[in-house]
């Protein structure tokens, strides 16, 4: 009679040998990479690409209260910023093939973390059918004196045939 821990031991071994042969198919020097930037990230000079696409994952760079194409915040304060970070975000997504809807996790730096209830309320406005997995924490700084900058990641949906 075999013993349920050679069998146990047998049964782990063809799992990880079906998992590696699978990896090898998914692995990183098989997924096509993609550095993209719209015409007005990169006449900012960047050293930067405003989203990676990796296979069907899109990366996005931590968005910030900008007005498109520009290195000025939006007037309004924390409100009006983390709104314009959100409108950032949001337009990348839509240009690279996805949408808020395809947020899986967000990370949210801020300025000041006594800004968190607004930013939240703003937040909330952008998610409709669901709230990605979210990190928040606090800096002691942004690029050019913002209250928030935001990054994602989200999937880009296979097109509908």
């Amino acid at each position: 009679m075999v013993s349920k821990k050679i069998l146990s031991i047998l049964g782990l071994g063809l799992m990880l040998l079906m998992v590696g042969s699978r990896s090898d198919s998914l692995s990183a020097e098989n997924l096509p990479v993609e550095y993209l930037n719209s015409p007005e990230t990169k006449a900012l000079g960047l050293p930067f690409s405003e989203a990676v696409r990796v296979g069907n994952m899109l990366y996005l760079a931590g968005q910030i209260g900008n007005t498109p194409g520009k290195l000025e915040l939006v007037p309004g304060g924390m409100r009006a910023e983390a709104k314009q970070a959100m409108e950032n975000m949001k337009t990348i997504l839509e240009r690279n093939g996805s949408s808020l809807d395809h947020v899986v996790k967000c990370t949210v730096f801020l300025a000041d973390m006594k800004d968190w209830p607004v930013f939240n309320e703003v937040y909330r406005s952008f998610f409709s059918s669901h709230f990605p997995a979210r990190s928040s924490l606090g800096t002691s700084g942004l690029a050019i004196g913002a209250r928030v900058e935001i990054e994602c990641i989200a999937v880009v949906p296979a097109k509908k045939k």
